[in-house]
């Protein structure tokens, strides 16, 4: 009776283990990277392309498995059609034509992979970097704050097909699940601008959206203009670029996420992991619209450097979130590790109770950074400090490496970038 009674003691323990090594940062018993991620994307071969996709596509198509697609040029799907991504397709992005498809409004995209047979989108030349294709970008009528409550996208795109936002937040754009991209966030040919991995704009609730792992963009990995849009479970692996990137009023929850940042790969127009913002000119924005507002719970930021202090010093690892004026985060629960310093918002912000109730950081875990909340341009952080240290918040300040804070850091492969429970129990 007495081993018996050690043996479920003993379960019980592992159980409860188990469940608090996922309180904070990206959770799961299990770890959810594994089978459909890549971390060595320029390692993959894949063949060559057999098809082509090019031009317009108007009417309800499939893509199979068995064939490998070139994305030449501007692929726009039109007239209400679907396109529709076998499991385990993969589409190349042309270089010299810098291939990007867009899901144009009333359009939808079905890539439904599988954790074992995801679909990958990737760049056709034989050595691979960020920005050698443009992405995927999908529009829907979801509300925006412009005034008119539409906008259009340049990119060097044709306008009669770039338009979005509108009145349905329920907007369904389709399925992106277990999907990979590779390599995108080309520059634009008229303007400094860059295409991202993945754009949504004006897109609505019903479009499902979880699984994506963008490695290596040259723009932004993912950016949300506008909409109402729930994330799930991404991946933003040694972006250019933001990671995460949120504008024009959109309303969206963000959980359970990852955004691995490396100190050489950076962009003089900002690259952080959580970029919030209401609007990119004042003078646009309608306020009478709702506002930017991000909730993201359970997000693990992490910053790859193997030399922390001596690449801060060195001026290669800027903050890791940034919110600007007008526009709300709450933040719950989140990993953010080795960033200089966490948080900074925008210089245009009072510290003021009105401000504070849109700006919340609960149960985080800030580790390794060189301070953690300040106001833009202001080394004087002591309100910030005060308010976001009352026990009340329950953050948590500790100065671990990379190596002992997470459970397989150092894994190339299969890398496990869940938060060890001994650095929650031990932290002060």
């Amino acid at each position: 009776m007495k081993i018996f009674t050690q043996i479920i003691a003993l379960s019980l323990l592992v159980s409860y283990s188990a469940v608090a090594q996922q309180e904070k940062g990206i959770t799961g018993l299990n770890n959810w990277l594994n089978n459909w991620t890549e971390f060595k994307a320029n390692k993959v071969e894949y063949a060559e392309a057999n098809q082509i996709l090019a031009g317009n596509i108007s009417a309800n198509t499939k893509l199979s498995k068995r064939n490998i697609y070139q994305l030449q040029g501007n692929v726009y799907v039109t007239n209400n059609a679907v396109l529709t991504i076998e499991p385990g397709t993969v589409i190349i992005g042309d270089f010299d034509s810098k291939g990007t498809l867009i899901i144009t409004k009333g359009a939808s995209l079905i890539a439904d992979g599988l954790e074992t047979d995801p679909i990958v989108f990737t760049s056709n030349r034989g050595l691979r970097k960020a920005g050698d294709w443009g992405g995927i970008i999908m529009l829907g009528d979801a509300p925006i704050n412009k005034y008119g409550g539409v906008s259009s996208l340049s990119y060097d795109l044709n306008p009669a097909f770039t338009s979005f936002g509108g009145t349905n937040p329920s907007h369904n754009g389709g399925i992106l699940r277990f999907v990979r991209i590779e390599f995108a966030g080309a520059k634009t040919t008229n303007s400094a601008e860059k295409f991202n991995s993945l754009l949504l704009g004006g897109v609505g609730n019903k479009t499902i959206l979880e699984n994506i792992m963008i490695s290596f963009s040259g723009g932004d990995s993912f950016e949300v203009h506008g909409g109402e849009v729930n994330l799930n479970q991404l991946v933003s692996f040694k972006s250019s670029n933001s990671d995460f990137k949120f504008n024009y009023g959109a309303q969206c929850n963000i959980n359970n996420s990852l955004a691995v940042r490396s100190p050489f790969l950076s962009s003089k127009f900002g690259s952080r992991c959580l970029d919030v913002a209401s609007y990119t000119k004042k003078e646009e924005v309608d306020f009478t619209k709702k506002q930017t507002l991000v909730i993201a719970t359970n997000l693990t930021l992490v910053n790859s450097s193997e030399n922390i202090n001596a690449d801060i010093e060195s001026g290669l690892i800027k903050e890791a979130i940034y919110v600007a004026e007008n526009s709300s985060l709450q933040c719950k629960r989140t990993v953010v590790s080795g960033f200089n310093p966490a948080v900074i918002f925008d210089n245009k912000i009072e510290v003021n109770d009105e401000n504070l109730k849109k700006l919340k950081f609960e149960a985080m875990y800030f580790n390794n950074c060189k301070g953690n909340l300040f106001t833009e341009d202001n080394i004087n952080n002591e309100d910030l400090e005060s308010w976001y240290g009352q026990s009340a918040f329950y953050n948590v300040y500790s100065k671990g490496n990379n190596s002992e804070t997470f459970i397989d850091f150092s894994n190339d492969r299969r890398p496990d970038f869940r938060l060890q429970l001994s650095k929650i129990t031990a932290a002060k």
